[in-house]
């Protein structure tokens, strides 16, 4: 075994710890009207950290005996993570500085929640992935529950973390069943441990703990029948914290599904497709129809958060024995997860704005906000047009080629990316709700709505970085350094 450690392959990750506890210890010793230092001493440490994730561009590194791993699909997600990272700090400083909270505790406990998401894409061994997806959920636990004198955030705090528990418990039997049959918990070893004939009575034992998995990581991306906890923890949670459980949490979760499919199991694809195949559709139909009824905001992205993540299953039910249609898969799921976060943040994003006026935000709320707000109405308008995947945006450039891949796949792909086209056509009516308010319905206040300049910066980057996808496709058309996490 290799005992040396690659201190350049995880100076990200000291650093980002090293701040969350340079932002503790700061918070025990500043005074009370002091506090809000907490966030650009955050702020600073995560573009550190950042900066030290774009020097590893291109470099292949490997440390902790093959556990930690730095590559191309790595660094794309590491540097996803810190980029909503600074954003989602942005929006929190005002919402959390004007409220009585515990300002030091929630960036410490949100950057754990980050520095478990950094790991995530980096961890190529069961224990590195359950640790890792564990320290974004634990602290989500505690954030969820952040607003402690509000029942309903008390409720959403107890459900996450009830429903949590649950899942991380399915999810470690099915691991540990797996290395009882593999003696490995490094995904590459266990993938060709698996890939030829199991010897008798083991493969049952392979197919319950496939499912076991399948079924943690379905909780924590929140697919059917696994969701019921999001809506309520979504509206009960910190604004803020909805945001983070909606972008960077669940894309967490996907990342470590992204590996374990593709790289542990990719032999049993005859298996877990077909049950992608139902998660898939069941999720994205159920989400849209009952955002359909939706009338506050939140829950009304909580919903969407559910149907978009059936639409990031669908590249899951593709897999194959070819390697090439597997390639594409996998670099379709890649480019709906990130760009579905840019634009569900930016719609956070706006919401937060609005928490000043209207408590219940209810869509109602938003009502002549054209008027009143015009770049936050143009903003909210771009998100939602692009999350329901109307061109030139960059959610129709995800559903776009996760629809390519469906079609070209053929048999079952066809049938997934009908059920697509479908389920898209129907969440127009709740997608298109918001903007049909802000644009054409009166205000029922006439004075300008007064946002944090920081909170506009958020909306306006996110607008950007959606426009641009849509008009120059190119940004994210291929990611061929993917496509060695996939290869023979």
């Amino acid at each position: 075994m290799n005992q040396a450690i690659d201190y350049r392959a995880i100076l990200p990750e000291l650093i980002l710890s090293g701040t969350l506890l340079l932002v503790l210890l700061a918070d025990a010793f500043l005074r009370p009207r002091r506090k809000w230092l907490a966030m650009p001493l955050a702020f600073v440490g995560v573009l550190a950290a950042l900066i030290a994730v774009l020097t590893l561009v291109g470099d292949e590194r490997s440390t902790f005996d093959g556990m930690f791993v730095v590559d191309d699909f790595a660094v794309l997600f590491k540097t996803f993570f810190l980029s909503v990272a600074l954003i989602v700090l942005m929006v929190s400083f005002r919402y959390f500085r004007d409220g009585r909270f515990h300002q030091g505790e929630y960036y410490f406990l949100l950057l754990t929640s980050f520095l478990g998401a950094m790991l995530m894409p980096s961890s190529r061994d069961l224990l590195m992935l359950f640790i890792s997806l564990e320290l974004v959920s634990a602290p989500g636990f505690l954030i969820a529950a952040f607003r402690k004198s509000d029942p309903r955030s008390n409720e959403a705090g107890i459900k996450f973390f009830l429903i949590g528990v649950l899942s991380t418990a399915v999810m470690l039997y099915g691991m540990s069943l797996i290395y009882g049959v593999t003696g490995s918990l490094n995904l590459s070893e266990i993938g060709r441990a698996l890939s030829g004939t199991l010897p008798t009575g083991q493969e049952p034992l392979v197919l319950a703990a496939i499912l076991f998995v399948v079924s943690g990581f379905a909780f924590k991306v929140s697919a059917v029948p696994f969701q019921f906890w999001a809506p309520d923890t979504y509206e009960g949670a910190p604004v803020p914290v909805a945001a983070f459980l909606a972008t960077a949490s669940k894309a967490a979760g996907f990342a470590g599904l992204l590996q374990v499919m593709f790289v542990a199991f990719p032999d049993q694809h005859g298996f877990w497709t077909p049950i992608f195949v139902a998660l898939s559709i069941t999720t994205m139909t159920i989400g849209n129809l009952i955002a359909l009824q939706q009338r506050q905001v939140v829950r009304l992205l909580a919903y969407s958060s559910i149907a978009q993540a059936g639409y990031m299953l669908l590249p899951f039910a593709l897999v194959s024995t070819d390697v090439g249609v597997n390639q594409d898969a996998f670099a379709a799921a890649v480019t709906y997860i990130l760009i579905y976060a840019i634009m569900t943040l930016g719609a956070f994003a706006v919401v937060i704005a609005m928490t000043r006026e209207s408590r219940g935000l209810l869509i109602a709320d938003f009502a002549g906000l054209g008027r009143r707000a015009p770049v936050l109405a143009v903003a909210m308008t771009v998100f939602m047009v692009s999350l329901a995947g109307i061109p030139p945006t960059g959610g129709f450039w995800a559903k776009f080629v996760v629809f390519k891949v469906a079609i070209e796949h053929g048999g079952i792909g066809v049938v997934l990316a009908v059920a697509m086209v479908l389920n898209s056509v129907v969440s127009l009516w709740y997608y298109l709700a918001v903007p049909r308010q802000m644009l054409f319905e009166e205000p029922a206040l006439d004075r300008p709505l007064r946002s944090p300049a920081l909170v506009v910066g958020a909306t306006v980057l996110a607008m950007v970085a959606i426009v641009a996808v849509g008009v120059w496709p190119e940004l994210v058309a291929r990611f061929p350094p993917l496509s060695t996490l996939v290869g023979p």
